[in-house]
């Protein structure tokens, strides 16, 4: 994809799933990639996948709910690296799946901590980076559930607010030369939802059923749409949720 090779990204959530498979799709692109996530195992076998393949990576372990954390991946970026012109604002949670009043303000408290507050201290730290450089592209992960009423509550009202912030940050970045733009994945094959499979074998089949294309999504689609929205083949998209669900919220 055009305007890629040579650049600098960072991915959070970059340990399994979606998150992984951008890294690893930018660093085929040629892109030096800053692999960040809790998770340190993921992280390194992320790393360890990318750098096996000839390509350049580095893992920083973040929490996107510490500032610090936050500061330092980008730290990590620029000192490496020389820059920061791409960012995949990936890392979230699930949290309990109850009906709303059934929900416990720790579960609230910590999935909008993750989903939404933490996409928001990613870019208030990565935005600056780009801003001194002059350019950049950020893809934020928000979900179907960002759409819909699908999901439970605080997990909807975290990607509805990804959506939200991502259309404010375009507005007010966009004569900057910076473009924001979010995913919005429909059921894909990953371990969240491979996890929810484990505990009840029939919700796969349900919702393989729901999805009109008759299969799950895989990371590697939601991974090409990221890098794609990144790449100056998209130069004109801005403030976008772009869907990739195989037909699921048309219905």
């Amino acid at each position: 994809m055009n305007g890629i090779q040579d650049g600098v990204a960072v991915v959070t959530g970059a340990g399994s799933g979606i998150g992984r498979r951008t890294a690893l799709r930018f660093a085929e692109e040629g892109a030096s990639v800053v692999v960040a996530d809790i998770v340190e195992d993921g992280g390194e076998e992320t790393v360890r996948s990318i750098q096996d393949d000839g390509g350049d990576a580095t893992f920083i372990r973040t929490d996107v709910t510490d500032e610090d954390d936050v500061d330092r991946m980008v730290e990590e970026a620029v000192d490496r690296y020389g820059g920061l012109d791409f960012a995949h604002n990936n890392a979230g949670l699930e949290g309990d799946s109850n009906a709303l009043a059934e929900h416990s303000e720790a579960n609230w408290d910590q999935v909008i901590d993750v989903n939404l507050k933490g996409v928001w201290r990613c870019m208030k730290r990565e935005i600056p980076e780009m801003l001194e450089q002059g350019s950049g592209s950020i893809v934020n992960t928000a979900s179907i559930s960002g759409l819909t009423g699908s999901g439970g509550s605080p997990y909807v009202a975290s990607k509805h607010g990804v959506i939200g912030l991502t259309r404010k940050a375009t507005l007010d970045y966009a004569d900057e030369n910076i473009r924001i733009n979010a995913v919005c994945p429909g059921i894909i094959d990953t371990p969240m939802v491979q996890r929810a499979g484990e505990d009840n074998p029939e919700m796969m089949d349900q919702m393989t059923a729901g999805v009109p294309a008759g299969r799950l999504g895989d990371p590697e689609e939601i991974a090409q749409a990221v890098v794609w929205l990144c790449s100056d083949d998209s130069s004109f998209v801005m403030g976008h949720p772009l869907t990739i669900d195989g037909g699921l919220t048309v219905q």
